[in-house]
């Protein structure tokens, strides 16, 4: 199990990580998510002991990684697939590592296998692909066959073939008892393969908890209805009643309407009650990229002013009709949600008999993934050398 505690980093006056305190058990595929920028990465390099945290401490099993006896074998790490020799053939790479840390000669010869690389094992690693890359570094990771594993960006350069084999690797591996912290920016490969969940947004911890509760928690299901484009009084009659009922009614870019607070049955029956023909009448629920940006949008560091995200913000509501006109006590448009956006310095307010607001502006936007730091290499030159220096074809 990883456990940190108050786990804080600062770079002079930027503060990396902040008060951040999780765990990480065994047994599960935990995703660890969050902007670039975030923390993520100086996070991984604290647990494995590449930075000293300014202040908390975190743990591997009660331990810290220095405190580990034989580390190497106890906790395995992906942290850059292109942390490599680049004259070096595969093979010899994961045989240097395996004799640093008393792994048998045959374990090589395993992982190979495992990750699929076994045909280009006497290859050298300057002529792989970024996949090839990453199942290196996985083979690596899993050379000492630990029960603590801690991946950035795995599936990253692999093909629908390599990601298929990676999640079900996570699974399994987690199956057998181990522990399997994965930080990833695909939020469907998330999805489908982690269990549990560990948010941060600029350094500080946003959530905590499983896949499904966290998409429960940070979006809101909705029907899509949408009604004959010959017959816009259809529309209105439909929403009219809608709102009577109590529903949240909201217009899509496409002339849809967006229902919240009714069921699909009931909203069915008052579409027939009312004589309305539906064209569509369908439950959405909101993925896991939905939920992810709704809850990080205000952690995002580099934000664009054409947001493509803003689709899955709410859109504007449905302009009023005459025949919404409130009755006393006054509650204006009552069942219609207006959201007003932020005025501007120095803009003069809006006047209540405007038309209604526009939904709340784009939210921003993620920026491209970065590198991640080193793989981790706990060795000395001189180390290395005296591993590999029996290997004739690396003489040269």
């Amino acid at each position: 199990m990883i456990e940190a505690v108050g786990l804080t980093k600062r770079f002079g006056a930027k503060t990396a990580v902040d008060q951040l305190s999780f765990q990480v058990r065994p047994g599960h595929v935990t995703g660890f998510l969050g902007p670039n920028g975030s923390g993520k990465s100086t996070t991984m390099r604290m647990i494995l002991g590449l930075d000293r945290p300014t202040a908390g401490h975190v743990t591997i099993n009660g331990s810290s990684y220095r405190g580990l006896p034989n580390a190497q074998r106890g906790v395995g790490a992906l942290l850059d697939a292109k942390a490599v020799h680049g004259g070096r053939r595969a093979r010899t790479h994961l045989l240097a590592l395996a004799q640093l840390s008393g792994i048998p000669e045959k374990r090589v010869d395993e992982v190979l296998h495992v990750v699929g690389l076994q045909d280009v094992a006497r290859q050298r690693t300057k002529g792989f692909s970024l996949g090839m890359g990453q199942r290196l570094g996985i083979a690596a990771a899993l050379l000492g066959d630990p029960q603590v594993l801690l991946f950035d960006e795995p599936v990253n350069g692999l093909d629908p073939e390599g990601i298929l084999w990676v999640r079900n690797l996570m699974k399994q591996l987690a199956a057998e008892g181990r522990t399997v912290f994965v930080s990833s920016h695909l939020m469907s490969e998330m999805a489908v393969t982690a269990d549990h969940l560990i948010v941060i947004g600029r350094g500080r911890l946003l959530a905590d908890m499983g896949v499904q509760e966290f998409i429960t928690h940070n979006s809101a299901g909705f029907a899509r209805v949408r009604t004959s484009d010959d017959a816009p009084g259809e529309r209105e009659e439909l929403a009219r009643r809608l709102v009577e009922e109590g529903a949240r009614v909201l217009t899509e870019p496409d002339g849809a309407l967006r229902v919240t607070g009714l069921a699909l049955p009931r909203i069915s029956d008052l579409a027939h009650e009312g004589g309305v023909r539906l064209w569509e009448l369908s439950p959405h629920k909101a993925s896991l990229e939905e939920a992810y940006m709704r809850m990080t949008h205000s952690s995002v560091e580099y934000t664009s002013t054409d947001d493509p995200r803003a689709e899955l913000f709410e859109p504007e509501p449905l302009t009023v009709p005459e025949w919404e006109e409130p009755a006393p006590p006054p509650v204006p448009h009552e069942g219609w949600y207006v959201p007003e956006p932020p005025a501007a310095a120095g803009a003069p307010a809006a006047s209540a008999a405007a038309e209604p607001a526009a939904a709340a502006g784009p939210a921003p936007t993620p920026a491209p993934t970065g590198s991640a730091p080193a793989f981790l290499m706990p060795s000395s030159p001189g180390d290395l050398a005296r591993a590999v220096k029996n290997d004739p074809e690396d003489s040269r």
